[in-house]
């Protein structure tokens, strides 16, 4: 199956710091589009002294690859902005019509890239259309369990088009066009507005709640002081508890290819818990919770998938 189109340079783009220690699969990630891009552009933070991040981008060993060094500043850039900040470092240095976001725990399934070119060429000169927005399948605690209901973004915005005007938002979870930006302009929403986007009905797998539970613990920590999050109280032991895997959704189809030895290499089931009360003295997740369950239930059962009062950065258009 031929993904060569005329007339459209494609550029893929992330950020990334740490990413052996944290478990993400940054390899499988850009791997998984890395076919699909004519670059892909990485803005790596500088890490811990045992970060091997460097290497496992210098693994994969593509002439499309284009790494820039950054320090982070979470001061200057506080409550998760860092993220997107780095974001837009990395967005900058893309040449392409179309920009690829993909973060360092998400895959696109290999059945879906040629969906997603031709897309993107049909759309290349429609102006209207701003981005793309993606279905999301967000796996927890394993790679059979996951979400994709209210209480995590069931859509967003991963293709945009490569104009100085859009802008990675807030956390980097999102995108939203923001002219005259001042370089830290991430939680300003006076005289922006949201992005004009087409559904893709194309799936992102994000794997970032899927890690080791030590290493989720470790992930959260890291998490909270990057959102000034410090005096959170830590409930978790040594372990982060997903708590009741039983409440998830079974996934009954196929991850990407790419993901299938860390699918093997899974080692830490034991840890994870698939029926009984919630730990003494640890709060219930969302999804335990007796109210989330019956508003999930009402917006599939009754609302046809609809979100009540869903986080939604984005304008869908009908087709052009």
């Amino acid at each position: 199956m031929s993904l060569n189109l005329p007339s459209m340079k494609i550029s893929g783009f992330t950020f990334l710091k740490n990413a052996n220690m944290l478990f993400y699969p940054i390899e499988e990630s850009i791997l998984s589009i890395l076919d699909l891009v004519d670059e892909f552009v990485v803005a790596l933070g500088q890490g811990d002294e045992d970060d091997t991040s460097i290497e496992i981008l210098l693994k994969i060993n593509s002439p499309k690859l284009k790494i820039i060094h950054t320090i982070w500043d979470t001061k200057k850039f506080p409550n998760g902005s860092t993220y997107a900040q780095q974001t837009d470092i990395a967005k900058r240095a893309c040449t392409g019509d179309w920009l690829f976001y993909l973060q360092g725990d998400e895959l696109i399934h290999e059945s879906q890239k040629e969906k997603i070119k031709i897309a993107c060429n049909t759309y290349l000169n429609t102006s209207e259309v701003e981005g793309f927005v993606f279905d999301y399948l967000h796996f927890w605690g394993d790679y059979e369990h996951y979400f994709s209901d209210h209480c995590w973004y069931k859509k967003e915005i991963r293709i945009i088009r490569n104009l100085p005007e859009i802008h990675s938002w807030k956390d980097a979870q999102s995108f939203r066009w923001i002219p005259n930006f001042n370089g830290n302009d991430y939680f300003r929403t006076n005289n922006t507005r949201k992005l004009n986007c087409m559904n893709l009905d194309v799936n992102i797998f994000h794997y970032g709640w899927v890690r080791p539970p030590q290493i989720m613990k470790m992930k959260k920590s890291i998490a909270n002081q990057i959102y000034n999050l410090k005096t959170q109280k830590d409930f978790f032991d040594i372990n982060f508890d997903y708590g009741r895997m039983d409440y998830c959704k079974k996934f009954k189809k196929n991850h990407p290819a790419l993901m299938q030895q860390r699918i093997k290499n899974l080692d830490w089931k034991n840890l994870l818990r698939y029926n009984g009360l919630a730990v003494i003295n640890r709060p219930k997740m969302k999804h335990e919770k007796l109210g989330y369950r019956i508003l999930i239930w009402i917006e599939e059962n009754i609302l046809n998938g609809f979100v009540i009062g869903g986080f939604k950065n984005y304008k869908l258009l009908d087709k052009i």
